[in-house]
């Protein structure tokens, strides 16, 4: 995969962003960190296209966002349409979850991320 030139402001932004998670995303990463989950490798808060994404799955071009409820206002709403567009068009599935789901139940969303990876994976 080719890589993409990335500002020195978006690299701050994301090294910023891995040392202020929030719990619903600490609690993600400690379940996909290390290859965790079904040898899987995931990079917490990666510039992709232009954004910075929670979490990503290079090999299996899978992107996991976890939404506060800030995302659920009209504007907010939109841009994570237009943002998801984009980077399915680049070849990405993306997978989002509400922070209360990870928080209230992580196994549930992790099988769903690996039932996800899995059909891309043998397909």
């Amino acid at each position: 995969m080719p890589h993409a030139d990335i500002s020195r402001n978006t690299r701050s932004n994301a090294r910023r962003m891995r040392s202020a998670m929030t719990d619903a995303e600490l609690k993600l990463w400690n379940e996909l960190r290390a290859h965790r989950l079904m040898g899987f490798g995931f990079r917490r808060q990666v510039p992709i296209a232009g954004y910075i994404v929670d979490f990503a799955c290079s090999t299996q071009r899978v992107i996991v966002e976890v939404d506060g409820s800030q995302h659920a206002r009209a504007d907010d709403t939109r841009y994570d349409l237009e943002r998801t567009l984009r980077l399915e068009a680049d070849g990405w599935t993306v997978l989002r979850f509400w922070n209360d789901d990870v928080l209230r139940d992580i196994d549930n969303v992790c099988e769903h991320i690996v039932r996800v990876i899995g059909k891309g994976a043998f397909e």
